[in-house]
């Protein structure tokens, strides 16, 4: 009896053993990106359409949220691990209990932002006691602010509309405000109006609305080897899209769908931006010892917002800005 207990105990540990050695291994839990639709995420698209990102050995999945107010919670939820929005956004969301960090920049509005204004209204100086349609909060109100305060005024010397960018084109079209600070199509819409020209836009403030990849510290320092793989596969993708612009340009257009699922529309909007590659990236991050402009335009946002209430924790640009994942 003893010699059959033995063997049958063997015996169970031998399938036990084979059944471990059989199972299959865990799959690999994809890093969740939140999104919204916007010609500068192309390349997260097309590193996945093109396999860049399971060639860097990560799995990603974008996940669509079109409201930053929703993303946001999501990733402080622990919904997402990650997400995609300008920097001056980002620096509202940051908590005590919620530290992020922004790790990659993605795109720069080149024109893409902008402010029309009625004809008389000449320099940013003119907008003084004038009704002007923007969505408070918003990169549209960060972009407006920088620009005041550059020619000595303040939004106490404006008339705010709080409305969204497509409205406040909508607004300034039908002549119900001033100006508005707003983005295509609504700045072509603008300035072709008989009352309205294009004041100025984006393009004469590079490295002021930049979107950037931003992760939770958390994250970082859990899957940092996964965070820099995608980094890696964003600038293959870029430097696809240098190489085959137009390929490129379809396949994204066909993937960030939306508004932008015409590859005519995505390759017009496109031409309001500029995507960061590798190199673009080193120079705005910057080192300790000279730091790039992402120092700079974190530090304007966290002034204006501190200044304007929204922003109630000391915080520095250091804090929020972290090159260690850049990579190609």
């Amino acid at each position: 009896m003893e010699t059959k207990a033995r063997l049958a105990v063997v015996v169970a540990l031998a399938l036990l053993a084979g059944g471990l050695y059989a199972s299959p291994a865990p799959a690999q839990q994809p890093v969740k990106l939140g999104y919204s639709t916007w010609v500068g995420y192309g390349p997260l698209f097309l590193a996945r359409d093109k396999g860049f990102y399971k060639e860097a050995g990560v799995a990603v999945e974008l996940v669509k949220m079109e409201d930053p107010k929703l993303r946001f919670a999501a990733l402080a939820a622990k919904k997402l691990d990650g997400l995609v929005s300008t920097l001056d956004t980002m620096t509202l969301y940051v908590k005590p209990d919620v530290q992020l960090a922004a790790v990659l920049g993605l795109d720069d509005s080149k024109g893409g932002d902008g402010i029309v204004a009625d004809k008389a209204i000449k320099t940013i100086a003119d907008l003084k006691g004038k009704r002007i349609a923007f969505p408070e909060g918003s990169v549209s109100h960060f972009f407006l602010s920088v620009l005041l305060r550059q020619h000595g005024l303040t939004e106490k010397d404006i008339i705010p509309i709080n409305m969204t960018a497509g409205d406040a084109g909508a607004a300034f079209v039908a002549k119900k405000v001033d100006a508005a600070v707003t983005w295509e199509p609504w700045l072509s819409r603008g300035k072709r109006t008989e009352h309205g020209h294009l004041l100025i836009d984006s393009s004469k403030t590079p490295g002021l609305i930049v979107d950037v990849l931003i992760f939770r510290k958390d994250v970082l320092q859990k899957r940092g080897d996964e965070v820099r793989g995608i980094v890696k596969a964003w600038h293959r993708a870029v430097e696809f899209w240098k190489e085959n612009p137009r390929q490129a340009n379809e396949l994204m257009a066909g993937s960030v769908g939306g508004w932008l699922k015409d590859v005519k529309v995505f390759a017009e909007t496109l031409a309001g931006i500029r995507y960061y590659d590798f190199q673009a990236n080193k120079e705005f991050f910057g080192t300790p010892q000279r730091p790039g402009t992402a120092y700079k335009t974190a530090q304007f946002a966290i002034d204006i917002w501190s200044e304007l209430g929204k922003i109630r924790m000391k915080l520095r640009p250091e804090d929020i800005l972290d090159n260690r994942y850049l990579t190609r």
